[in-house]
């Protein structure tokens, strides 16, 4: 498992399993699911986490440098 922190994009990534796999909505606007081609969840995302401090949630967000994670990007993620 892996999970970073995106400051500039303001999201929480956790990757269960790491392979290819497309996104999914789900029941809130904040979560994105990463599913492989059997639709089983490998990942996902929490889309907005600045707002969760915002709200009143005890969090501390710390954007930690992880050369593998800085190696590894997904496709949908922008240069």
């Amino acid at each position: 498992m892996k999970i970073r922190y995106d400051a500039e994009g303001d999201f929480i990534e956790v990757i269960l399993k790491d392979r290819q796999g497309t996104l999914r909505k789900t029941g809130s606007p904040y979560i994105m699911e990463k599913i492989d081609a059997d639709k089983n969840v490998i990942g996902f995302s929490i889309l907005r986490v600045s707002t969760l401090k915002k709200q009143g949630h005890n969090i501390d967000l710390v954007n930690v440098a992880t050369p593998a994670m800085d190696e590894f990007k997904l496709w949908y993620e922008r240069p």
